[in-house]
């Protein structure tokens, strides 16, 4: 019996000695969905970085947000939208994909618990320090796209402010492509449909299909000011003047006293009277093909121009 007990101890001992190893191996992190992407500079090596500077210094920096948007869309739908977008552009050419922040400026939105602002300054001062860093490896042409409405007026002066203190040249992302955009076959909407309204909701469908919650789209109850809501016809008519005048009041902090934080003026955290589920991944697909050729169709004349 003793022959026995040694043999099966020992059998037992060689069966468990082999299987861990395997286990150890074979195991990694049931979360891991990514795939590496070119030319994303996050998934990318330092020699893989020096062979794409002998093709190309062009970046390209994706500027969004964390904010609420709604039921249905997650609160990062600025940033990984903006991300995806810019590594769609990035496979088309030789352009690297730099994303550094993931929150913007969004005081407007603090009153939908997730969401996070930061200051200004901050936003500025962090994307400065990310392209003289770059321009020490030998970057020194920069698209800076902004993914987020309310980070405008930023990134409007951190192009300027790389023009005038640094060696490298920038642009802005809307303005360059805006030239070769191919227009929308989508019919202008008769009714308010902005923030996480069925235009974001439908890019986010075909950007981030996994991440959008449509079951829980809600069509949001809107409260405008008074002087807002008389505006409202012309801007649904895309007069400028009137635009331009709703955007300075519209979706601002609460502080300010306009009463035209998210919080104030929907039930949802949508900006929008239309229901977010009349979006649609096609239309996502179609804005995000037209806006991807219009970058191409730019970075191909700044290459042309750049003698590159």
């Amino acid at each position: 019996m003793r022959t026995n007990t040694v043999s099966i101890t020992v059998l037992g001992f060689f069966l468990l000695g082999s299987l861990v190893p395997f286990h150890a191996v074979a195991q990694t992190n049931p979360l891991w969905s990514q795939q590496k992407v070119k030319h994303y500079l996050p998934h990318m090596t330092v020699p893989e970085v020096e062979a794409f500077l002998t093709r190309s210094d062009m970046v390209i920096i994706p500027i969004g947000a964390l904010e609420q948007h709604g039921n249905h869309l997650p609160i990062g739908t600025d940033f990984i939208n903006g991300v995806e977008l810019c590594k769609l552009i990035a496979q088309e050419r030789d352009i690297l994909v730099s994303p550094v922040l993931m929150a913007g400026q969004s005081p407007y939105h603090m009153g939908f618990a997730g969401t996070i602002t930061l200051s200004a300054d901050t936003i500025l001062k962090v994307h400065l320090e990310t392209v003289e860093s770059l321009i020490r490896h030998g970057f020194n042409r920069f698209i800076i796209m902004n993914a987020h409405g309310g980070n405008r007026a930023i990134t409007t002066l951190l192009v300027d402010q790389i023009n005038q203190t640094t060696v490298g040249v920038a642009v802005s992302f809307g303005q360059a492509a805006r030239p070769f955009m191919e227009a929308s076959s989508t019919p202008p909407s008769a009714v308010l449909d902005r923030h996480a309204g069925t235009p974001e909701t439908s890019s986010s469908l075909y950007l981030m299909p996994n991440l959008v919650q449509l079951d829980k789209a809600v069509a949001a109850d809107i409260t405008l000011p008074t002087h807002l809501q008389d505006m409202l016809p012309e801007v649904l008519d895309r007069d400028s003047t009137t635009l331009m005048l709703f955007l300075a009041e519209g979706l601002k902090a609460e502080e300010t006293g306009k009463q035209t934080s998210s919080a104030e003026m929907s039930t949802t955290g949508v900006w929008g009277a239309r229901d977010p589920k009349e979006s649609s991944a096609a239309r996502g697909e179609d804005d995000t093909r037209r806006t991807v050729d219009a970058a191409v169709k730019f970075i191909d004349r700044w290459n042309e121009l750049a003698g590159k």
